[in-house]
């Protein structure tokens, strides 16, 4: 493992993936389907006019909606499986880095929290870019997963102009399934 972490530098702070551009424009159904799907009933998501009555121009995104717009969809997830599954590596270093942990056996992965901080409301019509930076990879440790690290991706949203929306810290953990330790 020593050998890994060794090469965890040349990663951090590097552009994890090419930017990610929103296939689709903020828009009220996308909204719509969110709010309902969480039983969100805050009326400045679906109503214009309770929008209107804040200040606001039109209805708002929720805030914690900001990477559904640049998720790149089931197609694209097929793709990277069958991509790791021939041992192909994208040339990028987020895939040259998950290709490193597959070949030593951390094949799996679990999110475990994301932190955001919010500078810009969206409205109907927005476009959402979603730049990636490997931020922090951490030294191998046993968790109650397995052993495995924690891998930090630090995620800027953009709007059009390149003003930033969000910020967040998005961290999940690589971890070999095997490795698990069964409780006696």
């Amino acid at each position: 493992m020593e050998s890994l972490e060794k090469q965890f530098p040349q990663f951090i702070g590097t552009e994890a993936e090419p930017p990610r551009v929103a296939r689709y424009a903020v828009n009220e159904a996308m909204i719509r389907n969110w709010v309902e799907a969480h039983d969100d009933n805050n009326p400045i998501y679906v109503d214009v006019d309770a929008a209107r009555a804040t200040g606001r121009r039109d209805v708002v995104c929720p805030p914690a909606m900001i990477s559904t717009w640049v998720m790149s969809g089931y197609r694209r997830y097929r793709e990277v499986q069958q991509l790791r599954k021939d041992g192909a590596v994208e040339d990028f270093s987020y895939s040259r880095l998950l290709a490193l942990l597959d070949g030593a056996g951390y094949t799996s992965v679990v999110a475990t929290n994301v932190e955001q901080e919010y500078f810009a409301e969206l409205s109907p019509g927005d476009q959402v870019t979603a730049h990636f930076t490997i931020e922090s990879i951490s030294p191998f440790k046993q968790t109650g997963l397995g052993h495995g690290c924690f891998i930090t991706l630090f995620k800027n949203y953009v709007d059009a102009a390149g003003k930033t929306l969000v910020e967040e810290r998005f961290r999940l953990l690589r971890f070999n399934p095997e490795t698990q330790e069964v409780p006696a």
